[in-house]
């Protein structure tokens, strides 16, 4: 009798609620931060477009989201990459700032951050 093997991976599916509560909440983190940040600016530069606030208010957001899912996939399977679960968080934290960091970057490319 032939035993097939079966991938780990398939044996541990995804929770999407749980994926989605971490999304949800990178999204919420980036959101707050770039109204707090578009709050702060006075008067536009008139060179600007209309909307301009618009692309920020998007990309952040789902710059966070991103961070979300990778912090879950991180903390989730830290195990199948051989790391303890302190090391997969910080790893995760640090993603996660960096992915909010580069969402800054595009969503006020050519308006604020020139």
């Amino acid at each position: 009798m032939m035993m097939v093997q079966q991938n780990e991976i398939q044996n541990q599916p995804v929770n999407m609620a749980a994926s989605g509560k971490r999304m949800l909440a990178g999204a919420v983190i980036g959101v707050v931060l770039i109204s707090l940040f578009l709050v702060g600016v006075g008067a536009p530069d008139p060179g600007w477009e209309k909307l301009w606030t618009i692309r920020p208010l998007v990309i952040v957001p789902f710059a966070g989201a991103i961070g979300g899912l990778c912090n879950y996939f991180f903390v989730r399977f830290h195990h199948k990459a051989g790391v303890s679960k302190a090391v997969a968080v910080i790893l995760s934290v640090v993603v996660f700032i960096l992915g909010l960091w580069l969402g800054f970057v595009l969503g006020l490319d050519g308006t604020l951050w020139n």
